[in-house]
């Protein structure tokens, strides 16, 4: 055994912390309680303002701002004084109830007491903060992450949309096209996903212990809760789901972790192709100073930003896909495999968000290589086979040329082969097609049979 102190298990809190940091203010169990604390006084005040028990109990503005601050200044003293409560109570719900109890108190309001938590079940308090914790750790952190990523690869597709480079389907020389308008797919790719995920609906259930607002009728039969309840959910920010179990069926979470798996899937793509651009030396690394490659190698200057990226975004994509298989099913009217899951969400949005920060550093390292490009198109000669059978094949379509199977023709002379322009000059010389046919293909180059690469990129939203 060794002396150390607790230390933290997870590298988010420990060597990635500070690229993380700011999703522990809404996705750690602290920014979980702070939330509850928030839609408890929320619900206290509701009450108390509209009367709805009849008690006359009303709440000034003095004292609204008092017990607003509960939440808003959320403390580490409060963590600990929490922590205390829940020590006794073993449950956390309960303790965030003592706690608020105990503030009233303070403020000489213990009339108030009995509206704290009044007709909830905990999952009322937990579905509407997990609601309100995750739409504002993606609307605060990941998204204008995720946003500045988006922004930084339309910039890198503008600046590269006329630089030439071979394309590779299948890992082969195929038709050209340019660096700006592939990184110009990624951009375009993962707007889409980003453009999904805002403007996503964080749903919210407040009907009690099996959703049917049994106990609040018992109390109070001549209120409509149900539109009391509606009006709540949406006074949050949230959207009112009528129909649920004790629980809120967490579909919308299952919609949202699907819909970030997937833009971290598309962005694993991205990792993945930059390495390979990078090994092909497309992409020249721009060293750190003071950073080490290899520890044997000097030489060396690691794609770690993009081999970093990867792993992330793959152990990001294992827990939200694990939490939208497991939270859509909940035995009969309630079980607790919620309760444990969604204690990972802000792991698996710390791994994500990781990864984005490494994307965006690593993007910033890199400087385009135009000259090895260049050389490696212009060693391809035979990738303009498919003008050349292209433009026969019009020409034939048009009654202008009598060739038999164009395609064919350009198979024989170009499939597993390596041929010069020379060797492409003369072959073309030789065909039975139309002179300025011949003259607009003698023209041709690698480096300049790109299409429209460099005007697509116009595209990008």
């Amino acid at each position: 055994m060794s002396n150390l102190s607790a230390q933290p298990l997870s590298p988010l809190d420990g060597r990635y912390r500070a690229q993380v940091k700011d999703l522990g203010n809404y996705l750690s169990e602290a920014g979980l309680n702070r939330a509850r604390i928030q839609v408890e006084i929320e619900w206290l005040i509701w009450l108390a303002d509209k009367d709805l028990l009849n008690t006359s109990s009303k709440v000034s503005d003095e004292e609204k701002t008092a017990l607003r601050s509960l939440a808003t200044n959320f403390s580490d003293q409060d963590v600990e004084e929490l922590a205390k409560i829940e020590a006794t109570t073993r449950h956390d719900v309960k303790a965030v109830e003592y706690f608020i109890r105990t503030a009233l108190e303070r403020l000489g309001r213990n009339d108030l007491s009995e509206l704290v938590h009044f007709a909830c079940t905990s999952e009322d308090i937990n579905n509407l903060s997990y609601a309100l914790t995750v739409s504002e750790a993606v609307s605060s952190v990941w998204l204008p992450r995720a946003r500045d990523l988006s922004n930084k690869l339309s910039r890198i597709a503008g600046e590269l949309k006329d630089v030439p480079m071979l394309s590779r389907t299948h890992g082969q020389p195929a038709t050209p096209t340019t660096m700006g308008k592939e990184i110009a797919v990624f951009a375009h790719r993962i707007n889409r996903q980003l453009s999904r995920i805002e403007n996503q609906k964080y749903l919210g259930k407040f009907s009690g212990a099996t959703g049917t607002f049994a106990a609040h009728i018992a109390a109070a039969p001549e209120v409509d809760w149900a539109n009391e309840s509606k009006s709540f959910v949406e006074h949050l920010g949230l959207e009112w789901n009528p129909l649920t179990t004790q629980i809120e069926s967490h579909d919308w979470q299952a919609e949202l972790y699907q819909a970030i798996s997937h833009a971290n899937r598309i962005l694993h793509n991205l990792a993945t192709d930059i390495w390979t651009y990078i090994s092909l030396n497309y992409f020249k690394q721009i060293p750190v100073a003071g950073a080490t490659g290899s520890s044997t190698m000097p030489h060396k200057v690691n794609p770690i930003r993009f081999e970093n990226a990867e792993a992330n975004l793959e152990l990001s994509c294992a827990i939200l896909d694990s939490l939208s298989q497991t939270l859509v099913t909940s035995r009969l009217q309630r079980d607790l495999t919620d309760s444990s899951a969604q204690r990972n969400i802000g792991v698996g949005f710390g791994h994500s968000l990781l990864a984005l920060d490494n994307l965006i550093r690593g993007l910033d390292e890199l400087a385009i290589n135009e000259a090895v490009m260049l050389g490696d198109l212009m060693e391809n000669w035979e990738v303009l086979g498919e003008a050349i059978q292209t433009a026969i094949r019009a020409d034939v379509a048009r009654g202008l040329s009598q060739i038999s199977d164009p395609y064919a023709l350009l198979k024989e002379l170009t499939r597993g082969k390596r041929i010069s322009e020379e060797d492409l000059l003369v072959f073309i010389k030789g065909l039975d097609i139309p002179d300025a046919t011949k003259e607009r293909l003698m023209a041709l180059k690698p480096d300049r049979y790109t299409g429209i690469a460099s005007k697509l990129t116009q595209f990008l939203s």
